[in-house]
């Protein structure tokens, strides 16, 4: 038996009015929520040595808010990366900057340690990105991959029955790479390791350049904590992807076990109280800036200084590289009220062996002497700075840092030294 099946066609006739536009509802033309896919932000990756700058100045373009990169250094980090004169920041280490300000973007950069990733678009396609309305956040969100998400950086303290509650697995058939099995509610699970996890880091060590045996030999001798950088592995395969290794600096952090403190001091009747000294510390090649001699009731003991403490920034700069008279200065040059962030000895420690900055994690608050634009300077010339006594005696390598009051030292008020970030930074 046969049959047949017959199709009847039928046209649908459409108009179009200018007035009223096309009068079919399915094809009223609206805008394309998704960016513009012909303006792609490129990734530069920024390396430089311990006390080498980036090579770059950063600035806020005030007609449209945008962060601007000006002045690349021949032969800097900068310039090896791909970065270019004219430049626009749309994020840095992951995290998307249209909402910062100037300020704590340049303290990010600065507190960020050796390596910086910035994600960027052409002068050029970023006016063009403005001018077309597009979400310049959904852009580098979408430039990262769908399933992308921070790796984490965990510290995992030992249990003494369960040990750290989790297991770590060679990924078969491939060299370095490892994942992990937590134990429900261990103490890696609590610290925000997860259940097949990518195992990156640990201890300050890239795993990838461990074998199996190193790694569990690493562990065991751990002690009672290890610190760990882990990630899913759809947020691995954007890393991936985007040729981006994953480092703590684009991190977000879980429950580390030192932070840095910081103490907005008001100046007292005899100043700040307490001293200022540039130590090397035993047996290594490493000089500090020490607080010391926290005077009873002083300023600086009310906010909670502690002899012996290690000071990394003044007023959310860090310091701990600068030169001994220069952190002087820079305090003395702060008035009557200075912002100190500092760190114990064995914070410190613990940052320089898993090898990043105390202050990457650490949000300083933005000083707001006067009316935030402004600190009223009292310095003292360089000779009479040159007569202060310790004990009695002239040093150079211990410094009153403006601590206690400079007696015998005339201020000079000679006018307000402007500090707010309002132009450009050198980075």
């Amino acid at each position: 038996m046969s049959s047949s099946i017959s199709f009847s066609r039928t046209y649908l006739i459409f108009t179009f009015n200018p007035k009223e536009g096309i009068d079919n509802p399915a094809l009223v033309i609206t805008d394309d929520p998704e960016p513009d896919q012909n303006v792609v932000p490129r990734l530069c990756q920024l390396k430089r040595l311990e006390g080498q700058s980036f090579g770059f100045y950063l600035r806020m373009d005030q007609s449209n808010c945008g962060f601007e990169i000006r002045d690349v250094e021949p032969w800097s980090p900068a310039e090896r990366s791909g970065l270019r004169n004219r430049d626009r920041v749309l994020d840095v280490n992951d995290e998307y900057v249209g909402n910062m300000d100037l300020y704590r973007l340049v303290r990010k950069i600065q507190s960020c340690g050796l390596h910086l990733f910035l994600l960027v678009l052409r002068r050029t396609e970023y006016e063009q990105a403005v001018s077309m309305s597009v979400d310049l956040k959904m852009l580098t969100k979408l430039s990262k991959g769908d399933h992308w998400s921070r790796p984490r950086l965990c510290h995992i303290r030992r249990h003494p029955e369960c040990g750290l509650g989790m297991t770590i697995i060679p990924v078969e058939g491939t060299k370095g790479r490892y994942t992990v099995s937590t134990v429900t509610d261990g103490p890696a699970e609590k610290a925000g390791v997860c259940t097949g996890d990518r195992l990156i880091w640990i201890n300050g060590v890239l795993v990838s350049t461990l074998t199996y045996s190193s790694l569990s030999k690493t562990v065991r001798k751990s002690g009672d904590s290890v610190t760990v950088l882990v990630t899913d592995s759809e947020s691995e395969a954007c890393y991936v992807r985007r040729r981006m290794p994953i480092l703590p600096v684009v991190a977000k952090c879980n429950c580390l076990p030192y932070s840095a403190k910081t103490m907005h001091l008001t100046k007292g009747h005899n100043g700040y109280g307490f001293l200022l000294r540039q130590e090397k510390l035993v047996g290594t090649h490493w000089t500090v800036h020490v607080l010391r001699e926290v005077d009873v009731g002083s300023p600086a003991e009310v906010e909670g200084m502690e002899d012996g403490n290690l000071l990394l920034a003044v007023n959310g700069e860090p310091v701990e590289s600068m030169e001994h008279d220069d952190i002087v200065q820079k305090i003395r040059k702060s008035g009557d009220e200075v912002i100190l962030t500092s760190i114990s000895k064995q914070g410190r420690d613990f940052y320089r062996e898993v090898g990043i900055s105390p202050l990457l994690f650490h949000e300083v608050c933005r000083p707001t002497f006067q009316d935030d634009r402004q600190q009223t300077v009292s310095l003292c010339a360089k000779n009479q700075r040159e007569t202060l006594l310790t004990n009695g005696q002239l040093t150079n390598s211990t410094v009153l840092a403006q601590a206690r009051e400079d007696r015998g030292c005339v201020p000079d008020h000679s006018g307000p030294v402007t500090t707010k970030l309002t132009s450009d930074a050198f980075l």
